[in-house]
């Protein structure tokens, strides 16, 4: 079968321009109390689902556009635009996950005699 397959993506892997990033984590917001426990944030549940949501929605624009560029030739960077799809696609995945636990969670409070 022609196009692309293990071998061939080997070749695009070595000549690939694929970033290494740093993962770090950003505890200046975060407190410590005396059990050493963090403290609660001062957003809503709202306002971080609705966080999550455009960070779901900007990484899918991302992955569109990179798309989008393999496509008409701008870039022939495979490999960044497949990374680029795969966060879009996790990322959405794990949103619909989070979505069925809140419907779950949703329906057990309903369920609860008053």
């Amino acid at each position: 079968m022609d196009g692309f397959n293990v071998s061939s993506s080997q070749r695009f892997l070595n000549t690939g321009n694929i970033e290494s990033k740093s993962m770090s984590l950003d505890t200046s917001s975060v407190s410590s109390d005396v059990g050493g426990l963090s403290a609660p944030s001062k957003k809503s549940f709202g306002d971080t689902l609705k966080d999550a949501i455009q960070e779901v929605n900007q990484l899918q624009k991302t992955s569109d556009k990179k798309m989008q560029d393999l496509a008409t030739g701008k870039t022939d960077n495979i490999p960044d635009v497949m990374i680029a799809a795969e966060k879009a696609d996790i990322a959405l995945k794990l949103l619909v996950q989070v979505r069925s636990k809140i419907i779950d969670a949703y329906h057990e409070v309903m369920k609860m005699q008053v």
